[in-house]
């Protein structure tokens, strides 16, 4: 396997790597917080865009699953789909290599770009990372090597740039595997979370949010430990923990993987957003090691969401954020997974969430670049609470009209 060398971080950058390439200059055209082209490279990579098809919380979707593999794999996330996804690739020479994130050797928590091609391989790549680390740094290496049919698993910006630069790229056979993502940040920012969390958070071998408004937390000696989110600590992180990027990212589903795998619209399993046949392809591959059944949705998200609105609103506008007393936390606690939403509400539910967090901080950062950096899909889910673009806002990043029929 062969690894990227550690590289510094840069702000206002989330280091997909495409800078650390031959050719830095792409990032002009291939980055997603600079001028997002969400409708033509979806077209390019599924044969039609979402605001043809008016999915604007998803993206395209072919189909849709709650998934689960039996039996999960030992030291996966939840049941070990997205590296079984590339394994399959790679056992059945679909693919000669797939470009991915293993932790790094001096810290399980550190992802580190690396270039699989052995399938036993993907075993190591299994489990969350947290943090930066520049995935498409490696694509050079892998075209140098004569790798012409290639797997890519990756957050969305990553997968948004590697679609951008795909015309260019000399490939015979691209499959991209996308998870979903927002509020990254660096990996020595989640060391600081995790130690705020947990008294000895060097015990820790897993976190994972899970949708039913808890953090999960196992430990070396096998103990588990479940965290409701309103004990969690985010208020008393630093104002800069998270950076601008993230939270102004507008892609929270990975829209322009083949397939997606994530967990916010599994109610408890994973949850496989097919975009593409190449998509369907993949998921074919795991035969009946997979179990598959349509997701549901439970509850109304509108009330979490407007107050989310408010809460953000009042940070973006530099006020302090309102904390729930500490009396009322585990009675609130207790309801939200009761009376919350849950499965494809809970996910519809974090998406508006997180446009309406994109709008608001872009408003009062970098307010010139609203017009360029807010894709029309953002508008579209925000128009129920009320969040439409001022004047010029919404110009350059307005999708083109569909050809007539």
């Amino acid at each position: 396997m062969d690894v990227a060398p550690p590289a510094p971080h840069r702000n206002l950058c989330t280091d997909c790597g495409v800078s650390r390439t031959s050719e830095p200059k792409r990032c002009a055209t291939a980055c997603q917080f600079i001028a997002p082209r969400y409708p033509e490279l979806e077209q390019q990579a599924h044969g039609r865009s979402a605001h043809a098809q008016h999915d604007a919380h998803f993206g395209v979707v072919q189909s849709m699953h709650q998934a689960w593999l039996q039996p999960p794999r030992p030291g996966a996330q939840w049941s070990g789909l997205t590296t079984t996804l590339a394994q399959r690739l790679l056992e059945q020479g679909h693919v000669s290599a797939v470009l991915t994130m293993q932790p790094h050797p001096n810290d399980a928590w550190r992802p580190q770009p690396v270039l699989v091609t052995k399938a036993q391989d993907m075993a190591a790549c299994r489990g969350m990372r947290m943090g930066y680390a520049p995935l498409l740094q490696l694509l050079e290496p892998a075209l140098a090597q004569g790798h012409k049919r290639l797997a890519v698993i990756g957050i969305p910006c990553q997968i948004y740039a590697l679609r951008a630069l795909q015309p260019s790229l000399p490939l015979q056979a691209l499959y991209t595997i996308g998870t979903p993502c927002s509020d990254n940040t660096t990996t020595d920012n989640f060391h600081q979370f995790l130690a705020r969390l947990e008294p000895k958070p060097e015990q820790v071998t897993y976190l994972e949010f899970c949708p039913d408004y808890h953090v999960e937390l196992r430990y070396r000696d096998g103990r588990v430990r479940r965290v409701p989110f309103l004990q969690l600590p985010l208020a008393d992180l630093p104002a800069d923990f998270f950076p601008t990027t993230c939270r102004t990212c507008v892609d929270y589903t990975n829209r322009l993987a083949d397939i997606t795998v994530g967990y916010m619209g599994g109610n408890g399993q994973q949850w496989v957003l097919v975009r593409n046949a190449r998509g369907a392809e993949m998921l074919s591959y795991l035969g009946n090691e997979v179990s598959l059944r349509a997701p549901s949705g439970s509850g109304r998200r509108a009330g979490s969401v407007r107050g989310f609105v408010a809460n953000t609103q009042r940070a973006a506008g530099g006020l302090p954020l309102r904390r729930m007393p500490g009396w009322l936390r585990p009675i609130v606690g207790w309801l939200m997974p009761k009376l919350g939403p849950k499965g494809l509400e809970f996910a519809r539910a974090r998406v508006e969430m997180k446009a309406a967090e994109t709008v608001l901080h872009l408003r009062r950062e970098h307010p010139t670049r609203m017009a360029r950096m807010v894709p029309d899909h953002v508008w579209q889910v925000l128009k129920p609470y009320g969040i439409k673009p001022l004047g010029p806002e919404r110009g350059l990043a307005k999708p083109p009209p569909e050809p007539p029929r």
